[in-house]
Order: structure tokens, then sequence, then C-alpha cells
């Protein structure tokens, strides 16, 4: 709804919903001062959530918690998680991203959006502590949906909260589901609610999978674009290499199958087909929101993936067994392609100790390859959460003596590089960069480990090449830690013609101020 000129114009029915006041709460309700410079995103996440819970979003945080379970620390240390459904929604045909959250927020995320090839504008919807407070924030998203909403261009618009409209209870539930036939699908991404962008890839998809099962309940929809399959098909959740949905389809063939479409989609049509599928491989283990609506259409779902040797026979059974297919075509499958993979595992093998870490959710996926490959394991951390579907991975792993830490930490990950001193580490950026600074090889898993094909024989030898190029590159770390040597590390760093100026009293004066400031928190706590 907008106010201009003095008349208002109404969009839909959402200006008519009654809403309850209490003009003297019993209850203190906690506020998140926006501020115009949207500062409210730097309160404490505690604060955050305790405003969202008071602003009515309450059950959103408690649905956040059963499918994505902290650890024993607050969160992984990531980017920001809006980026994981932000990169959904941008990657799909015909389907526009609108953000609503504070300035800085937004336009690190387009950056970042963009530095990993987005070709399409972001929708953003500015906020200030006025139209924030006074509701105006969501008359002037209503607005925005409407005049973005054009059938000829898009099939959907997805609509997200950032931290603060988040918190501050911003109603995108009241948006209209359609308006001229274009889709409206609003989620709530705080960061004080959904731990890791991979998860929040889960949110978004989740969402709009619920969104189409309830189109297909109420009658016929319209096939992809690409056609229907002309067998069975098998649903891929999880992102992938593009090669391996191909390669997964021609271990499924033998079966009478075919690989189905990969969850996130490409386009909305693909969530019809997704839905159809005779059942749902999880091939990343923590979609749960996504499988809770398959599962509400009836599918069942089986966790692992065909990487290796007894990933792809154990795989490959455990669908057979979940479709009732003979055991004669099973084996057709396995016989088909376990020599292809076994050969090969046998042309790159691997020779070295590993670390391996990250957050895409396909890191006991990897461990595994690289363990048939040769490699020894002693560690593989993930930020996700552990999950049903990713126990057979735990399991095998852990069988190898390998140490499996869900939700793990920065400093798990960087404890565990240094205590066990590897021939490489994979892991993220902050994990490569103390690996380089000891001297210690190591590979981005992101971009250098998770860009490849896993499954099948073309995933069992694409990681020995640029494993084994990088445990033979320890010399040249060796030379250059040498090189650098007594250049000083953090505010000592550099060349200087004297002493650094290093100043204790200042660095006391500094702390003194900080511990200060901890104890009056503390004592706020308390009241």
């Amino acid at each position: 709804m907008s106010d201009r000129a003095g008349y208002e114009v109404g969009y839909d029915a959402a200006g008519q919903v009654t809403i309850e006041r209490m003009d003297e709460p019993s209850v203190p309700v906690p506020q998140v001062d926006a501020g115009t410079d949207g500062a409210g995103c730097h309160a404490p996440a505690a604060q955050m959530a305790a405003a969202a819970r008071a602003a009515g979003k309450g059950d959103v945080l408690e649905q956040f918690a059963r499918d994505y379970p902290r650890g024993p620390h607050d969160k992984p240390e990531s980017m920001c998680p809006a980026f994981g459904s932000l990169r959904v929604g941008l990657r799909m045909r015909r389907v526009a991203t609108v953000l609503s959250g504070s300035a800085c927020c937004v336009y690190g995320l387009t950056f970042v959006s963009h530095f990993y090839g987005a070709r399409r504008s972001v929708g953003y919807v500015p906020f200030n502590s006025e139209t924030l407070v006074t509701g105006k924030l969501f008359e002037d998203i209503r607005e925005s949906v409407h005049e973005l909403a054009d059938p000829a261009r898009y099939d959907a618009i997805v609509v997200t909260n950032l931290c603060v409209p988040a918190a501050s209870g911003v109603p995108l539930r009241l948006l209209p589901r359609e308006i001229n036939g274009v889709r409206i699908v609003g989620i709530d991404v705080p960061g004080f609610g959904v731990p890791t962008h991979a998860e929040a890839k889960d949110v978004l998809s989740g969402a709009m999978l619920a969104y189409a099962r309830a189109e297909v309940e109420a009658g016929p929809v319209p096939a992809p674009v690409s056609g229907r399959a002309d067998r069975p098909t098998v649903t891929l959740l999880g992102e992938m290499f593009p090669a391996d949905p191909m390669m997964i389809g021609a271990m499924l063939a033998p079966m009478g199958l075919a690989a189905g479409p990969v969850v996130p989609v490409r386009e909305w049509r693909e969530l019809y087909a997704a839905l159809d599928g005779v059942a749902v491989a999880a091939v990343h283990p923590f979609y749960a929101a996504s499988i809770r609506e398959f599962q509400a259409a009836g599918r069942s779902v089986l966790g692992s993936a065909p990487v290796g040797i007894d990933g792809t026979a154990a795989w490959l059974a455990g669908i057979g067994e979940l479709l009732g297919i003979a055991k004669e075509k099973v084996a057709a499958s396995q016989n088909a392609f376990l020599p292809a993979i076994r050969g090969a595992l046998g042309q790159v093998p691997i020779k070295g100790r590993i670390t391996l870490s990250g957050y895409e959710g396909s890191e006991l996926l990897v461990a595994r390859l690289l363990i048939e490959s040769g490699a020894e394991i002693p560690y593989v951390g993930t930020a996700c959460a552990r999950s049903p579907w990713s126990d057979a991975d735990r399991e095998w792993l852990e069988a190898k003596g390998v140490k499996v830490k869900f939700r793990a930490s920065l400093a798990d990950d960087l404890g565990a590089m240094e205590a066990v001193k590897p021939d490489l580490a994979i892991g993220t950026t902050p994990v490569v960069q103390q690996a380089k600074q000891l001297a210690i090889p190591a590979l981005y898993f992101t971009n250098l480990i998770s860009a490849r094909p896993l499954m099948g024989p073309a995933g069992a030898g694409s990681l020995g090449e640029v494993v084994n190029a990088a445990i033979a590159g320890k010399a040249r770390m060796d030379s250059m830690r040498d090189f650098f040597e007594g250049v000083g590390a953090g505010d000592t760093a550099g060349v200087w013609e004297g002493d650094p100026n290093l100043r204790p009293d200042f660095r006391a004066a500094h702390q003194k101020k900080l511990d200060k400031a901890a104890k009056a928190r503390k004592a706020e706590e308390m009241i």
C-alpha cells in the first residue's frame, strides 16, 4: 500500500488484517534499534533472537532449530547464511530476488553474488528506523513486488528478510501468494537463526517445494521445459558438479531408472518434476526442510551417494531395496561400474596424510573418496549438522579411524591441523592461510575440491592429480617460509628501519577498557 498525493491505493486484503495490540505489556519486549544506518545488525545474536520471538517469529526460529540443530558453540564461522538462498534464487531462470535488510548487508551479499557469477540485478527495499517501527517497510515491500510482478518476465519473486527485518517481525507471510500469475515466496534468513549459507539453500528450496506441492495438490501443473522422463526418476538433493547427475543417471539406467532434477532447481517447473520422482537421493544430507516436503509428498529418501567403490555399491543396493528392484538389475549396474571405479582409483593413487574441513556439506563424501584413493584422513570437519542422511558416511569413516566433527568451528579445524601436521590441509580460507604460514601445503575446499566430479568412475579419478600436485609442493612451502622468516607477524609484520614501536602501555590501557565493558555486559545480563 502506498500513500501518495493524499490518498491510498489498496492492492490486496492484507491491510484489513486485525492487529492485536498490547498497550501495557506485562513483560518488557526486547527491541532492536535498526538505526538509520542499519546498526541493528550488529546487535548480539541472543538479543536479535529475543526480539524476533517477541515480534511473532518464534515459530520460525523453532523450526530452524529443529531443521538445523546447533553444536556446542553458537554457530560455525561462515559467510552470511543469506548468501546461500540468494545464490539459489539468482541461478533460477525467470525468478526475481528482493532483499530486505540493512544496506551494508545487502551490499555485501550482492557483491559476493556477482563475484560468483550472478548476472542479474538484486532487488532491495531500503528502510530506516521510522519505516521499520511504523510498518511502512512491509508496505514498501508489498508495493515493490506488485511493481515487479510481470508474468512475461517472471514465474516467481523471492523476498528475503535479513537479520533486522526478521528480528523486527516484518510479516512476509501477509504478502499475496501470487500477483498476476507470478508466485510470491517470502522467507526469513536471519544470521541468528540459520547457521550456515549451505543450510540457507535449503530454506529457500524447502519453501519453493512447499509452494509447488500445494500447486500439484490443487490440480494439473505444466511439465518442465525439458519434458518428462520416459522412466521413473530419482530426484537428486544437493548442488553438485554438472557431470555428476549424468553419471548417476548412467548408473541408474540398468535398473530401469533415470536421474531426475537436481534440487536446488534451475527453473520453477523442475520443482514439479522433483516432486514427481519415485525416490529422493539426499546427496547433501542437510536439506531438512526439502526432505520434509518430499516426505509429505510420499517420497522415500536415501542418504549418501555413489562415491568410490564401497559407496557406489551400497548406494545402488540401497536404491534397489528402497524401490523393490530385482537384485539382478542392481547387480548389473554394480558389475558395469565398480570395476571402472576401481581402475580409476588405481590409476592416480594418493599417498599422504590429509585433514579435511569445509562448509559445503559434501565433506564426508570427499573424505570417502580420498581414503579409497589411498590417502590417510585422521580428521574431517563440516560446518553442517549431523543428520540421519549422513549416518552411512559417518559410520564408514569412523570405521576407518576418522574423527568426524559436525558443526566444526574454525578452532576445531585449526586445532586438528596443528595437531596432526598433515602433508596436506584441505579447508576453508582461514584454514588454508594458517596452513601456509606453517609451511603446510593447502587447498581451498570450495573452489578446488567441491568444484569437481565425485560420482562414479569420473569422480574416482578427479582428485588425485590436484591433491598429489599440492602434496608435492612441500619443498616450495618450506622455501617460502624460510624466505619470509623474521619479517614479523600481525602488527609487527613488514620491513622496519628499527624495532617495531609496540607501546605495551597503550595495549594495557585498551585491555582495561575491554575488561570493564565485559563486566558491564555481564552485570546487565544478571539484572
